[in-house]
């Protein structure tokens, strides 16, 4: 199920569903220590004898955000109940504080007794046993707490009543218990002050409803007992409005940060650029992980998530953010890459938010035993694309230069020396989909645009002789991929070759797949080389999905949460990325206006697919257009944003070179306003 409105502040990320209900909560890393693990914290109303929870399909609920900023706008309307609730929640940028704002409006003519709810069912650090759940009689609130993870819970109503009027605890999923969120439904609770072991807590609080009246819950995370009973003492001190307040603000500023002309950018792409974002600063850990997603749904289907940081991701990740303004966050990540990079010069396969190595399916041995290196090489590459793209825009040698030698030196060597003997390509290893080893045309790219970095951050300190060395390499690799990787007689590139170290006999993988792409994208080839227009239409042709939804799949017969075997007209599902990807070419070949309109229609077409929120998933269901897979796909948020910033880049060149046509021939200027035709 997707999370149609994450929020966080880089150490505190909180998830709900499409039900709105909060299902995970993580701290102090985001994407890393779910401390519900994925359960129901349930929120619900009790009125007039009549109990009913918000996850319920009787309530009629809209989930988005503010514009421009992290707070959400929910609504929901229970007509049975004769109630109208708005809520807006939001997670402090600066302090571990969750808050949300309930404004009820009474539906009908008369007085109500209202009773609002909280559940929380909390698996601290991830594991059920050994949470303790207690009633704190000083503060009025409820708290949880195991080891260094405190949180506590307490409210307010019309901004002057504090504390909680029920309160019960209990054990859950124990000895056939459902938790006390079952002891609320008749209105009244146990008053049960404490529990241990597998627990969960219930607080309500008694309201006499008129016409409207507004209550604040917040949930003061930290370390220990004084860090949340200071953040407490802030909310009742200052109120909880102060703190919805600032945060709106904040993100308000943050998001405009980079103040730019939109040109004919339509307002819906404006808006999903904004919230883009936004959202994927949710999946960004302060510490630098840039986290792929954070879903714990996905549970169900791996027994695993998406909540690590894959350098690939990650590295395109931080272009997105350092093509918006946004190159502070995206230091981080660099900073976090340096620390976690083998002494051999590569980056693993994926890492938890603090550093650690991540799970893996890729072994260290090949079938006969032979040792092999289990990366994905395009991530070690990736990353020092990125990170010269960054050093260009912002020129900061300042920060460049501790990286150069732990990370930026060792990461070339590496990437020159480990290459296939027999064709001069890199060496074989796992494609970007994470599921084929060899020799790929999206990794050859990759690795290309790596030792150009390199090759130009040596020449930046002055080390000509590995300069020489990377440029040396860097041609080598794109004279092969012209002889093994074009296919004269398709006319098109193929997406992997392997390569018999013993016999010398090349394979070939004559499947299209989409992610040829990076052979324009990272700088190879020009986006209007015959051998690349020939292979993006030929992407287009048979990748497009020939339904009512429409889209490009990764590959042909792409069997990830596959849904048809009508292969010729649904190759795979349509992903985000995938589709965006043409758009990016259309982007980068276009020398008129005309030229961009395919490119607008992709855009348009993405957010047509994103749910209400401006949340974008991994991939579409090709027939239905539903999100499936992980939501949001960090990933997917920085693809648009990409698209967008060049889409924009692209037309401000097309409208400087229509400005110098027009006055060196002496016609009037016909560039409007805008930044279009006029």
């Amino acid at each position: 199920m997707p999370r149609d409105i994450p929020i966080a502040n880089g150490n505190l990320l909180i998830t709900f569903d499409s039900r709105y209900t909060i299902r995970d909560l993580y701290f102090p890393y985001v994407g890393k220590e779910n401390h519900t693990m994925g359960h129901l914290n349930r929120f619900g109303i009790w009125v007039d004898g009549q109990m009913s929870w918000i996850h319920e399909p009787a309530w009629q609920k809209k989930l988005k955000y503010e514009p421009e900023t992290l707070v959400t706008d929910v609504s929901a309307t229970h007509w049975g109940l004769g109630l109208q609730l708005t809520c807006h929640d939001a997670v402090d940028f600066d302090r571990n504080l969750y808050i949300r704002k309930v404004h009820m409006e009474n539906l009908l003519p008369m007085n109500r007794d209202v009773r609002l709810f909280w559940h929380h069912d909390f698996n601290i650090w991830g594991v059920p046993e050994g949470d303790t759940a207690y009633y704190a009689s000083n503060l009025k609130a409820m708290i949880h707490y195991k080891g260094k993870a405190w949180f506590l819970a307490n409210v307010c109503v019309n901004e002057t009543e504090f504390g909680v009027s029920q309160y019960a605890t209990g054990v859950t999923r124990h000895h056939g218990a459902e938790g006390t969120w079952r002891d609320a439904e008749d209105g009244e609770l146990s008053k049960n002050p404490i529990a241990q072991g597998e627990v969960d807590s219930t607080m309500g609080v008694f309201i006499n409803l008129n016409r409207t009246a507004t209550v604040h819950y917040w949930l003061a995370v930290g370390e220990d007992y004084e860090g949340v009973k200071f953040i407490d003492k802030l909310v009742r001190e200052r109120g909880p409005e102060f703190f919805m307040h600032r945060v709106r603000t904040y993100w308000n500023r943050w998001v405009n940060k980079d103040n730019i002309p939109y040109g004919d950018l339509p307002t819906e792409l404006i808006n999903l650029y904004k919230q883009s974002l936004l959202i994927l600063r949710t999946q960004i850990d302060n510490r630098g992980a840039i986290l792929a997603a954070n879903d714990s749904d996905y549970l169900d289907y791996n027994r695993d998530t998406y909540s690590y940081m894959w350098p690939r991701d990650g590295a395109l990740v931080a272009h997105a953010l350092d093509q918006s303004g946004q190159s502070e966050v995206a230091k981080n990540f660099y900073l976090f890459c340096k620390n976690v990079i083998t002494r051999e010069g590569y980056l693993l396969h994926k890492y938890n938010p603090d550093g650690s190595l991540g799970s893996s399916w890729h072994p260290w041995v090949d079938r006969n035993g032979n040792p092999q290196l289990p990366i994905q090489e395009d991530e070690t590459a990736l990353v020092l694309w990125a990170l010269w793209d960054h050093y260009v825009r912002v020129r900061d040698v300042e920060f460049i230069r501790p990286l150069y030698s732990p990370m930026i030196r060792s990461a070339g060597d590496f990437l020159a020396s480990y290459r296939c003997p027999i064709t001069d390509l890199p060496e074989a290893s796992y494609d970007l989909w994470e599921e084929r080893r060899g020799i790929h045309s999206f990794t050859v790219a990759a690795v290309w645009a790596g030792l150009n970095a390199a090759a130009n951050f040596a020449e930046t300190f002055g080390d000509d002789v590995r300069a020489a060395t990377y440029n040396k390499a860097k041609n080598e690799i794109k004279e092969s991929a012209i002889k093994y990787l074009y296919d004269q007689d398709r006319k098109r590139f193929l997406r992997r070759i392997n390569v018999d170290q013993e016999t010398g006999q090349i394979d070939c993988d004559l499947t299209i797949d989409s992610s040829v792409y990076g052979l324009f994208y990272f700088g190879m080839f020009s986006p209007n080389d015959p051998m690349i227009v020939s292979t993006m239409y030929q992407v287009n042709e048979v990748l497009w999905c020939r339904t009512d939804v429409g889209g490009v799949a990764r590959y042909e017969n792409d069997y990830y949460h596959q849904v048809s075997q009508d292969i010729v007209n649904v190759p795979g599902n349509p992903w985000i990325i995938c589709t965006l990807w043409l758009a990016q070419w259309h982007i980068a070949r276009a020398e008129e206006f005309e030229a961009l309109r395919p490119a607008l229609d992709l855009l348009q077409w993405v957010q047509k697919r994103m749910l209400e929120s401006g949340v974008l998933a991994e991939q579409i269901h090709p027939y239905t257009g539903a999100p499936m897979s992980v939501a949001p796909l960090t990933w997917s948020h920085a693809t648009v944003v990409m698209t967008i910033r060049e889409y924009l880049a692209k037309l401000d060149d097309i409208c400087e070179l229509a400005a110098k046509r027009s006055s060196l021939n002496g016609e009037p200027d016909l560039v409007g306003s805008i930044g279009g035709p006029a």
